[in-house]
């Protein structure tokens, strides 16, 4: 929930500037997950119940979903990415995974850079408690390793450097990334008509970190007047306060207590690194954390 969509915004910044942007090597293996590990609950959108597996994968596969009855593959990159509202949305191979950017962003803040997920029971990601700490725990209790290729080989983990500023603007949103030689974000959100929320900003140099204790743990949030409309349109048919913040333009925030008072502007950040996750290619990872 929390007014989505701008998935084709980010992915479209990113297509066109190849030339702004080399891969340099960080001096460490790719790495994947010792064991697997899964976690089971309702899809936001379908409100069906699902299951997504994590699986370790080889160097170089880098992270993919394996979902629909046919059990297609479909690779987290942004080639993969399609429209949808309120979620981010992959397809391939006849087969689509839906609200995959809560998983993805902690997979690569944990530093997973190849992972096999199977879907069990619909086509989309169980919501947990609408943040990424549920995932970040599963990614802990699985463990982490160096990721071999077939040869038993490792492989460098690659992290990009951008070497132009860039820009771009649709609407009121706007997205402008910097040369820096480390991962800092700044996000801003502004909800004039809903007061509670207001205008927030949320800044940070991102590491492991910093994503766990400040990022990780802050939930999708909706609007209460906002909820029926949505609803009629087939969306968010499993939302409830379990797994999402919900405010009321009148009435404020309806299931207190927020984990931060600024939880809708961090829980941007955490969308944002599952989103640019999907720059990664063949275990590549967006961010060298």
């Amino acid at each position: 929930m929390g007014h989505r969509g701008c998935l084709s915004f980010y992915t479209r910044a990113l297509k066109p500037v190849s030339h702004a942007i080399s891969w340099k090597p960080t001096g460490r293996p790719q790495q994947t997950l010792a064991s697997d590990v899964s976690r089971s609950g309702t899809g936001l959108h379908s409100g069906t119940s699902t299951t997504a597996r994590l699986l370790p994968a080889m160097a170089g596969e880098g992270r993919y979903f394996v979902s629909g009855p046919r059990r297609a593959r479909i690779p987290a990159t942004i080639d993969h990415a399609m429209d949808s509202p309120l979620c981010t949305t992959l397809c391939g191979d006849g087969a689509r995974v839906r609200t995959v950017e809560h998983l993805l962003s902690a997979l690569e803040a944990c530093g997973v850079d190849n992972c096999r997920i199977e879907i069990e029971g619909g086509d989309e990601i169980p919501m947990l408690d609408g943040s990424a700490k549920g995932w970040v725990e599963a990614i802990e209790q699985a463990g982490l390793c160096a990721a071999e290729d077939s040869s038993g080989h490792n492989m460098d983990k690659l992290a990009p450097e951008l070497h132009e500023p860039m820009y771009l603007r649709r609407n009121d949103s706007f997205v402008t990334a910097f040369p820096s030689s480390n991962v800092q974000i700044t996000y801003g959100i502004d909800f004039p008509k809903v007061p509670a929320i207001g205008c927030q900003w949320f800044s940070c140099f991102l590491n492991a970190s910093i994503y766990l204790k400040e990022i990780a743990s802050s939930r999708t949030f909706c609007i209460y007047e906002e909820v029926e409309r949505m609803r009629n349109a087939g969306l968010i048919q499993g939302g409830s306060a379990e797994n999402a913040i919900v405010c009321s333009a009148s009435a404020g925030w309806l299931n207190p207590p927020l984990r931060f008072h600024d939880e809708p502007c961090r829980h941007k950040v955490l969308d944002l690194v599952g989103d640019f996750s999907l720059f990664a290619q063949n275990g590549w990872s967006f961010a060298a954390y």
